[in-house]
């Protein structure tokens, strides 16, 4: 069986286990490379230091110190759920970006990509050097995936395809067998549109087509474990988990993005009930998402995240939950969110439950939170 067959026979086994993209790269050097650890001098990775170790660096530099035998690799897109078709959430609830409604996608692809490598194996009698990853490797993804005709990277930073949008996830197989490679996707499609750029609530797209990550939604509500800046926090609105904003202006999305994903990476919008899941505890909220992406958050990155939207929303009925998280939770970060969630909606009963707890607080960063708040809600 010639290279060109097997590929084919691949790309089709793919399809039939759900990924509507696939292409195949060589494991060259990336060409932005220097891009890339431009990025991290500038620190725009924020807290994420793991990307910037020298190990990571090197690895993403040349992915056959990943796997030495690597002849090429096999690039994958699998479509989640299209928020457009949801909507905003009501009032009282906070938003989970779409790729999080459903289970969490990396029990999903694994057992996929597993099948793929098999099914290869099967095809060509033989063990196959290999390592899959979805979101978990050192793996310059999107570059690769431009690189084996998925798409071309858009201003918001995302891999753009133009039959179907940009929402879909992506993993990646290395092989150590040679197959046919794709042709790369040269043209820009974005034009002059700046719709992403514009739309984005805290600045973080840049004109480089790189992101400060530092300033994402994502980053903060996700990635971030200590206080999101309160210059950030009104900006981040009602989002608890993830962002999609910069997607769903995308008009690549509104007019081609399949209305439906995964049947394994959909489910409800997953609105949160911002006033109940703010009194989660730990084993509550790893009951609730145990299957979800959501977990990544972990519980007081969760609960956190919840406290700002609640003051976004500025609702006085939350008065008396964010009063109840001020008065008894262990850790500091939650009280000093709940504190500035109260300053928010400012009104007499806020001000009366923050001047209570200011005469009990101990922690010098929750009562500089507290004197903020009252200072703001005047």
């Amino acid at each position: 069986m010639d290279k060109a067959e097997l590929t084919g026979l691949l790309k089709n086994k793919a399809g039939e286990l759900g990924f509507t993209l696939a292409g195949v790269t060589s494991p060259d050097p990336p060409n932005h490379l220097n891009v890339y650890k431009y990025w991290l001098k500038a620190g725009r990775n924020g807290e994420m230091r793991y990307l910037a170790t020298e190990r990571a660096i090197t690895r993403r530099s040349d992915l056959r110190r990943v796997l030495p035998e690597c002849k090429s690799i096999l690039i994958l897109a699998i479509p989640y759920g299209n928020p457009i078709n949801h909507g905003k959430a009501i009032t009282g609830q906070g938003r989970v970006a779409a790729y999080a409604w459903g289970a969490d996608y990396h029990d999903v692809l694994k057992p996929r990509l597993r099948s793929l490598v098999n099914y290869l194996e099967s095809l060509v009698g033989q063990e196959v050097p290999n390592r899959w990853y979805t979101d978990t490797g050192p793996i310059l993804e999107r570059e690769l995936a431009q690189r084996a005709g998925l798409g071309w990277i858009g201003k918001n930073t995302m891999l753009i395809n133009p039959q179907h949008g940009s929402y879909f996830l992506l993993a990646e197989i290395l092989l150590g067998i040679e197959l046919d490679y794709d042709a790369p996707v040269t043209t820009d499609h974005c034009g002059s549109c700046r719709r992403c750029i514009e739309a984005c609530p805290t600045n973080c797209i840049l004109e480089d087509r790189t992101l400060d990550a530092s300033r994402c939604i994502s980053y903060l509500t996700i990635e971030l474990k200590g206080p999101v800046p309160e210059d950030l926090r009104p900006q981040v609105g009602d989002w608890v988990f993830g962002c999609d904003i910069c997607q769903i202006v995308c008009p690549w999305n509104k007019r081609f993005a399949p209305p439906q994903g995964d049947p394994a990476l959909m489910g409800e919008s997953q609105p949160v009930k911002l006033d109940e899941e703010i009194r989660f505890d730990k084993h509550t909220f790893n009951n609730k998402f145990k299957s979800s992406p959501v977990r990544r958050a972990k519980h007081s990155g969760f609960l956190r995240n919840v406290a700002i939207a609640l003051g976004n929303l500025r609702d006085p009925d939350s008065v008396g939950v964010l009063a109840y998280t001020l008065s008894t939770e262990g850790e500091p970060m939650l009280r000093g969110h709940a504190a500035w969630a109260l300053g928010q909606i400012g009104n007499e009963a806020a001000r009366t439950e923050l001047k209570k707890a200011a005469d009990k607080e101990t922690d010098s960063w929750v009562l500089e939170e507290i004197q903020s708040a009252l200072n703001l809600s005047y």
